[in-house]
């Protein structure tokens, strides 16, 4: 009886550290279907638009499904990449589900912030995509920042006929 008891408690304070944890991160209430933070996940891939992503978290609310991706960084909001990244993230897994995804949950240092997945940024996904591709296609990659750090680490490098150098 006293094991019983100790293995209620036990999963109750479990379970009570997770929805904690959940909180913190600010990812919503729900169940999680899916993670790519704590082991690596299978990625997930539009055909339609030959996108593939892994978000870190797809929860399960209510009967919606969202993507969840958490940062940090400089600033007070999120960048506006990091919303078209979450954007990505909608639509590769409405296109995978079959089901309609109306926002997403950008968690930016721990502040969630939801970004409802309308008509007005599926249309700029698609518009960033399709210049994306074009720009590839013609082997000319244009800077759009004036950083040096983020030339030194951006996989465009190979691209880009104008990168930054460190002036140390």
């Amino acid at each position: 009886m006293i094991g019983a008891v100790v293995l209620i408690a036990f999963a109750v304070w479990i379970r009570w550290s997770v929805q904690k944890k959940k909180k913190s991160y600010g990812i919503p209430e729900g169940l999680i279907l899916y993670s790519d933070l704590n082991v690596p996940a299978t990625p997930l891939f539009s055909r339609r638009f030959r996108l593939t992503g892994k978000p870190d978290y797809i929860v399960r609310k209510e009967n919606q499904c969202i993507p969840v991706e958490v940062k940090s960084g400089k600033g007070p909001h999120p960048h506006q990449s990091q919303v078209l990244q979450l954007a990505a993230y909608c639509q590769i897994l409405e296109d995978t589900s079959g089901v309609f995804i109306p926002e997403g949950i950008l968690v930016y240092n721990n502040v969630p912030y939801t970004i409802r997945f309308d008509p007005k940024l599926r249309f700029e996904l698609e518009s960033v995509m399709k210049t994306m591709r074009a720009s590839l296609r013609s082997g000319v990659v244009k800077r759009n920042h004036h950083e040096p750090a983020r030339c030194r680490n951006c996989s465009m490098k190979q691209y880009c006929t104008d990168i930054i150098e460190d002036a140390s």
